[in-house]
């Protein structure tokens, strides 16, 4: 198992305990990406933090074609 995967799995398990409990899933990953943001910044610099956070907010879009992949 990868380190991916397990993160994956981790996630389904805290997102079936917040629903047990009536916690709304929108809301249930805000708090857990705030938490992990937090925690991030404690091992990492916030600049590197930031330049992470801002690839993946730039690359959210799963339909977009981008320059750098081969068709």
């Amino acid at each position: 198992m990868s380190v991916y995967e397990w993160a994956r799995q981790e996630l389904r398990h805290s997102l079936e305990a917040a629903q047990e409990v009536g916690f709304d899933p929108g809301l249930s990953l805000r708090a857990l990406l705030s938490a992990v943001v937090q925690q991030s910044k404690t091992v990492r610099s916030v600049e590197d933090l930031a330049d992470e956070l801002q690839f993946l907010a730039e690359n959210l879009d799963d339909t977009q074609d981008y320059g750098f992949m081969r068709p």
